[in-house]
């Protein structure tokens, strides 16, 4: 079933950040997604297995998390509301993936398909562009997440990263917090109680 696009305004202004669509194009371009809905809990992508789709988040909050051979987890992305999330290496180049994603909290995506993603590219080249746009747009947020942990101490990262997603320690355990920090869970209460 193809979602309407009424119920997918939010998908609209995050794509016309980057490009301009009228309402024919837009519904052109939904139909090459997928709804998909997630239970609390549920995984979205395994470790181990292929990766065939990227995804939108239209409602809810997703991590991405990678295992380490002496079991740690160590979580790698947050996806909430108007956030694209996938193992990207797993979904680019067929690979398999090396990172668990799944849902913190009910969650509903929109799910494009790697052939949908070239279909709709090769029909929309506004497409194209805003995927350009977008990755040139993750690039640079990676880099300054990258930047920031290697030059912050916890404090600073844990202030920058309730910037970036303010509603955070409502939506998430302070252990998840802790983890994507790299700090223990004293330390987060801590900086919890000074705020």
């Amino acid at each position: 079933m193809k979602p309407s696009p009424e119920s997918n305004a939010t998908f609209r202004k995050h794509l016309e950040q980057f490009i301009k669509i009228d309402d024919a194009e837009f519904e052109g371009i939904l139909a090459y997604f997928s709804p998909k809905k997630l239970e609390k809990h549920q995984l979205l992508i395994r470790a181990g297995d292929a990766v065939h789709h990227t995804y939108w988040t239209k409602k809810g909050f997703l991590t991405s998390t990678f295992t380490a051979p002496d079991g740690k987890e160590h979580i790698i992305q947050f996806s909430d509301e108007g956030c694209w999330i996938t193992d990207q290496n797993a979904f680019y180049h067929h690979a398999k993936a090396i990172f668990n994603i799944s849902a913190v909290e009910d969650s509903e995506l929109l799910s494009l398909s790697f052939e949908n993603r070239e279909k709709l590219c090769a029909t929309f080249h506004k497409m194209e562009h805003f995927f350009r746009k977008k990755a040139n747009d993750s690039f640079t947020k990676q880099q300054k997440r990258l930047l920031t942990y290697l030059t912050s101490d916890s404090q600073q990262r844990y202030e920058l990263l309730l910037q970036e997603y303010p509603r955070l320690m409502q939506r998430l355990s302070k252990k998840t917090v802790a983890a994507y920090l790299g700090v223990s869970r004293e330390t987060l209460s801590r900086f919890t109680k000074k705020g």
